[in-house]
């Protein structure tokens, strides 16, 4: 499906979306570094754990708000209230104030308007765009972010290093703005809904109870549930490349050289060798996302899920016996194809999954792989201090393993459930 022949909505999404995914990845793999050199790893990474709890909350909260208040009223509210997290967390490292906490607390609250932004923009896409073309349409969305993750981290640098309160502030006008267009220039693409008025409207506890109701549904699902835990372990894997893997490079990697002929050698320090694997990571996804997903589509989704997390433990295990940047050049190719070959793939299984009027809380429910995941990967970095990264890497190697016989079960009970 061409881009020219999308849902209008989908054209503003994907160029507003871009401009700010672009300043978002030229200071986000940073911080990692930021706040373990603020507070130390261990405390760091309880803090990072700590954050993504409220991120877990939010993300089953924006699904059901999604479904019953409608995605572009999300959507709206989401940008908009982390462009101004963004701005206070400039404000916490501007040159009139140096307050890390400050900046951790406004990083935290826009790790939640992020997580009610997600499943809204998902069951957007469900929504107006045919089962046949939705891998290939999540596919664009994904490789628009990944064009981000290649050119953000090179800026970011540049600009991070020596303009930080700047870079925030841009970050923060930015996601405002794109609130601003989504309101302007989207439509409501929600199915209508009848809501059944009783006395109990208005209490407290009515949107509580209800979002209990509809993701105990959600639950009863089991092949959906195994999807939910086989990838939250295969996450423990892709989470660490802006947590444990940063800061591995800058405790191991010494100046190298990258390239040598003859008399002249171009050398790297630590920070610029994670800038190139990330700018690779983001590079090979922007130029194959579409082209893969569309080969990955002739096979199983059985065998390119199992396939995925295989991958995925190779490169982590590959990162954790070497020191060289060639080394981790070699384990970020391999992470990466295990990325690309369900990239689009898992979106359009949860669409098939998925009741029409439940579409925002399911892929809010299949992005806990996500919440749930970044909630526990922070605890590699103390891990580290407790075992040591050989031992941590090869670990977080047999969860992805796990991972990939927990989707050979999961499918088939998918199978067992569509006969039944």
């Amino acid at each position: 499906m061409r881009i020219r022949d999308w849902d209008p909505n989908l054209k503003v999404r994907l160029f507003a979306e871009a401009m700010m995914n672009i300043t978002f990845w030229m200071f986000f793999p940073f911080l990692t570094i930021y706040f373990a050199v603020e507070f130390g790893k261990s405390k760091a990474g309880l803090l990072l754990v700590f954050s993504q709890v409220f991120s877990v909350i939010a993300n089953l909260m924006g699904g059901y708000c999604a479904d019953r208040f409608g995605r572009k009223r999300m959507m709206v509210l989401s940008s908009i209230g982390q462009g101004l997290s963004f701005l206070v967390f400039g404000l916490s490292v501007s040159p009139w104030l140096d307050a890390p906490w400050l900046g951790f607390i406004a990083f935290a609250v826009a790790g939640v308007f992020g997580s009610f932004y997600w499943p809204a923009s998902q069951a957007m896409v469900a929504d107006v765009v045919e089962e046949k073309h939705r891998s290939s349409v999540f596919a664009v969305f994904y490789t628009s972010i990944n064009i981000a993750v290649v050119i953000g981290p090179i800026l970011g640098s540049i600009f991070y290093v020596h303009y930080r309160f700047q870079l925030l502030v841009v970050a923060g006008i930015l996601c405002i703005l794109l609130g601003i267009i989504l309101a302007k220039m989207t439509r409501e693409t929600a199915p209508n809904r009848t809501f059944e008025v009783t006395e109990q409207t208005g209490k407290w506890y009515y949107f509580l109870q209800n979002q209990i109701k509809d993701y105990s549904l959600i639950i009863k699902d089991k092949a959906f549930l195994l999807f939910i835990i086989a990838g939250v372990l295969a996450g423990q894997t892709f989470m660490q490349l802006d947590l444990l893997i940063p800061v591995y490079i800058k405790d191991v990697m010494n100046s190298q050289s990258l390239f040598s002929f003859g008399h002249w050698s171009l050398s790297v320090k630590a920070e610029q060798a994670f800038g190139i694997v990330l700018a690779e990571n983001g590079l090979l996804v922007a130029l194959l996302t579409v082209f893969i997903t569309k080969w990955m589509s002739n096979y199983s989704e059985r065998n390119v899920f199992m396939l995925s997390s295989i991958f995925y433990a190779m490169a982590i295990f590959v990162f954790g016996q070497t020191h060289l940047v060639w080394g981790f050049i070699l384990g970020m190719a391999i992470f990466t194809l295990g990325e690309l070959v369900s990239a689009g793939l898992q979106q359009s299984f949860v669409s098939k999954l998925a009741p029409e009027h439940m579409r925002g809380q399911y892929f809010a429910a299949a992005s806990l792989r996500f919440t749930i995941s970044r909630t526990i990967a922070p605890l590699a970095i103390p891990l580290t201090v407790w075992i040591g990264y050989e031992w941590t890497f090869f670990s977080l190697a047999l969860l992805a393993l796990f991972s990939a016989g927990l989707y050979w079960v999961m499918f088939n009970t998918f199978e067992r459930q569509r006969i039944h």
